[in-house]
């Protein structure tokens, strides 16, 4: 295993301390035992719960009156520095006494300066290890490789073994597409994980269906437990549900597949700008739904923090969150607010706007991004050019035809037949509108019908929207200006 070989080089380096960060623990511990076997060395096991054990066996290294022999640190840390090996020391969530325990950490210097006299390596196992300075350079971090895609499939196979035999032999039912896409959404995790993600895709009907698939990213995006700010939207949307944005749409189908395959040429992203209501974030859900990927928002005001360096700390973790979750597309929803740094001095602003711009030029895993904003005055110059951003799509005010479309969407979304209505009509009495203003039209007329006890009719909706004013109306000059600068520097959505 590629794991072991790393072992072997860190074993033969003679480096003192190894770090594993893992959630996958039981993992650990048999690749470590065995490991250990291979090379003839001395193997134990510690917890602060069970204290200093033969690992593989379960016995204390000593009888005790105790129950917990070894359980305190420094008695452990005493123990191994004054016996002779070599061995192997797995110390099992031992991160809580790298931090504020000078003693402990004084104790591992000790014994890694030791090292080549008494040949005791001692490997820190934990899901989150920050190694303190005194020790930094005598430890090694060792990271896991996460399962290939022929391990997932070999374990998604005997999964469904599993189920057959537990079922009277009954076989699980999928297709090769479904399953090819399941495979490309267990990417990034753990042996563990993937093991419940796979339980919970078969197990509920015996099937690994094209709807199993939301389930599996969202219990995914849970089980991640990561720090950040990023939201998992379990309601995507279709473009069959977005009028208009043609030309985004046809953009969207002729890449695809460079996308989903993961090609040399995969596309980078979008910027989505224009009039506040006109459809910009539901078709950010609609391009998930499109390519049948997970979605995930990051919350720009949720990101910054008060303490110095914590808010590149949010948007580093949230980046490397996305990156797991690959393929997936990732949300940034009114952009400007995170990274309008303005004609001051807003430090804040420009170290994150460094570190999302280096991930953007770096980043190499299936990360779709949908940014979108309604004023392009306050997004960085350094954003829009090619190489980070593939294109800028305007989405304007919608024009007559797409209105039209508009009312059919959500007059059928309510149960409503659109025949019963002039939809051209309704079109001509809603010029200038947003596709938001248009719906809340449609909600006020309900609730008008409702008053009079009867069913909505033309007279209801002609009646809500002669009540709204429009955006396009409170803010003429902002959007003429807006629509202005677009004409010439953007491709019509």
């Amino acid at each position: 295993m590629a794991d072991t070989k790393d072992l072997n080089v860190l074993l033969d380096a003679q480096v003192p301390i190894i770090g594993i960060e893992s959630p996958d623990e039981p993992r650990v511990l048999a690749m470590l035992l065995r490991f250990a076997m291979q090379r003839n060395l001395g193997f134990y096991e510690w917890t602060v719960t069970r204290g200093l054990r033969l690992a593989g066996f379960g016995e204390r290294v000593a009888p005790a009156e105790s129950d917990c022999e070894l359980a305190e640190p420094e008695d452990l840390l005493k123990h191994i520095y004054e016996t002779p090996g070599p061995a192997l020391y797995v110390l099992c969530d031992f991160h809580p006494f790298l931090q504020g325990e000078p003693k402990a950490v004084r104790y591992l210097k000790d014994i890694a300066l030791a090292h080549e006299e008494n040949r005791n390596t001692l490997v820190l196992v934990s899901h989150k290890l920050e190694i303190p300075a005194e020790i930094g350079r005598m430890t090694a971090n060792l990271e896991l490789r996460l399962p290939s895609d022929e391990e997932l499939m070999a374990m998604v196979r005997a999964q469904a073994q599993e189920w057959a035999e537990r079922n009277q032999g009954r076989k699980v039912r999928t297709d090769s597409r479904t399953l090819k896409k399941l495979i490309a959404n267990l990417r990034g995790v753990s042996h563990s994980d993937a093991q419940v993600l796979i339980r919970h895709a078969i197990y509920g009907d015996g099937a690994i269906t094209e709807s199993d698939i939301p389930g599996v990213n969202k219990l995914k995006f849970d089980l991640m437990d990561a720090e950040g700010v990023l939201h998992f939207e379990y309601d995507t949307e279709r473009f069959s549900n977005v009028a208009g944005l043609h030309n985004l749409k046809k953009w969207l189908k002729m890449r695809r597949s460079a996308f989903l395959e993961t090609t040399d040429d995969r596309p980078k992203g979008v910027l989505l700008l224009g009039v506040q209501g006109g459809g910009k974030s539901l078709a950010a859900k609609a391009v998930a739904g499109f390519w049948s990927l997970p979605l995930l928002r990051l919350d720009f005001g949720s990101l910054y923090n008060k303490y110095f360096g914590e808010s590149e700390r949010n948007l580093r973790n949230s980046l490397k969150q996305a990156e797991l979750m690959a393929p997936c597309v990732l949300w940034m929803d009114e952009i400007e607010k995170g990274l309008a740094t303005g004609q001051g001095d807003n430090a804040t602003a420009h170290r994150i706007l460094g570190t999302l711009l280096t991930w953007m030029s770096e980043n190499t895993n299936s990360v779709f991004i949908v940014a979108t904003s309604n004023d392009i005055t306050g997004l960085p110059p350094e954003l829009m050019r090619k190489g980070r951003l593939d294109e800028i799509f305007f989405v304007d005010l919608p024009d007559a035809p797409v209105r039209e479309e508009i009312f059919r969407i959500h007059l059928a979304k309510r149960d409503l037949d659109p025949e019963a209505f002039d939809l051209a009509a309704l079109a001509a009495h809603a010029v200038d509108f947003t596709g938001a203003e248009i719906e809340e039209a449609i909600v006020s007329a309900r609730y008008l019908a409702a008053d009079r006890d009867g069913k909505i009719n033309q007279t209801d909706v002609v009646a809500a929207l002669n009540r709204t004013y429009p955006i396009s109306v409170l803010r003429a000059e902002s959007i003429q200006s807006l629509r202005t600068w677009a004409r010439e520097r953007t491709v019509p959505a």
